[in-house]
């Protein structure tokens, strides 16, 4: 069933990692802090408007409770880094770094992660138009041949991750790759549209059936939100 709390978007995205951030990364979404901290973005949709595809229950576990503890461990990691460098402590720093890329990547993919659902209403599971389209046709042949190829690569991977439709902003062309863990598309990789291949993100509805999961996801999948991050 539908879960009860709606979230209104008053807010988006929050990424600080480290010491800096590309202008180009900082352009994927808005900025929110909140006394210098990072912040959990408010969804644009109730927990339950995405179902039957993923249920409301997810959605609330997955935003809530997990998300939450990337914000949560990313500015503790933060302070700690903040209070190494006023000491010049070079070998502390270095030891918090993969606690940074880990939760500051969790925090990051997963605010990207809402921004590309969206229920029906709101034109989850259309396909995409304009340059973006055009390319997806160019580059895989079209849009089912794209969705195959990335439903064979959330498959591969093992373990936990993330699988993305890139843009290369040396070429301009578009691919598919997959990221361990958190890890976060950064450098010469714009991220486009990502799924979450983490078991918290579909085993209440799926369990062993994640192949399931990659089919029903790009019914809400929100295309205007690539389109976006594709200019």
């Amino acid at each position: 069933m539908s879960a009860t709390i709606l979230r209104t978007s008053t807010a988006r995205a929050v990424w600080r990692a480290g010491a800096s951030s590309s202008s180009k990364q900082a352009r994927l979404a808005g900025l929110s802090f909140t006394r210098g901290k990072a912040t959990l973005p408010d969804l644009q949709y109730d927990y339950g408007a995405l179902e039957p595809a993923i249920s409301g229950k997810i959605m609330e576990l997955h935003h809530s409770k997990h998300h939450q503890t990337y914000v949560n461990s990313y500015n503790d990691a933060t302070e700690k880094m903040a209070a190494a460098n006023s000491k010049s402590d070079i070998a502390a720093a270095i030891a918090l770094q993969p606690l940074l890329n880990f939760h500051g990547g969790g925090h990051l993919n997963h605010s990207l992660f809402w921004e590309n659902l969206a229920p029906k209403s709101q034109g989850g599971g259309e396909p995409p138009s304009g340059a973006l389209g055009k390319k997806i046709d160019e580059t895989f042949g079209g849009l089912e041949e794209m969705k195959a190829k990335f439903n064979a690569a959330l498959a591969g991977i093992q373990g936990s991750g993330w699988a993305w439709l890139v843009k290369d902003n040396m070429t301009g062309g578009i691919g598919i790759k997959t990221y361990a863990n958190q890890d976060p598309v950064v450098g010469q990789f714009t991220p486009l549209l990502g799924v979450d291949a983490w078991e918290h993100a579909y085993y209440l509805d799926y369990q062993n059936r994640k192949a399931e999961y990659f089919k029903a996801i790009w019914d809400v999948v929100n295309w205007k939100a690539a389109e976006k991050r594709f200019h």
